[in-house]
């Protein structure tokens, strides 16, 4: 072979830009660097998005668990409601053997007593009659 004399012109520029010696074994910690940097960004964001995900059921579960509470403690005020009005507790004082008060009196603080006590007297019971429903 014979050797040639400095490179001119096109040639010149292309054996610029091909590596002259043994440079890929530079290269190969380079490419490995980069791959493992590439991948644990990877597995970092599927590992983030998990637990999002899993945040977000649980998010899910909770609000679907406030409704359901929620609902509950409506029912629950309905019903206080309900046993809270007038003719509801005269009701279930009378079913308790309650009698309504007769006319008060009152202590004075220096022990005299105003008004004339009374005994409470029960009223006769109003009998209602028993509510059929059809079919039973």
């Amino acid at each position: 072979m014979t050797k040639a004399g400095p490179l001119k012109g096109r040639a010149a520029r292309l054996a610029r830009l091909m590596p002259s010696g043994p440079s890929t074994a530079a290269r190969t910690p380079f490419v490995l660097l980069v791959v493992v940097l590439l991948g644990g960004g990877l597995i970092a964001l599927l590992l983030l998005n998990s637990s999002l995900n899993e945040g977000s059921f649980r998010l899910s579960e909770l609000k679907k668990r406030t409704t359901e509470l929620t609902d509950e403690e409506q029912e629950l005020q309905r019903d206080v409601d309900d046993r809270s009005a007038p003719d509801a507790l005269e009701r279930r004082a009378r079913e308790l053997g309650m009698v309504p008060g007769g006319s008060p009196a009152f202590l004075s603080p220096d022990g005299s007593v105003r008004g004339v006590p009374g005994r409470a007297t029960a009223e006769p019971v109003p009998t209602t009659a028993p509510t059929t429903t059809p079919g039973r």
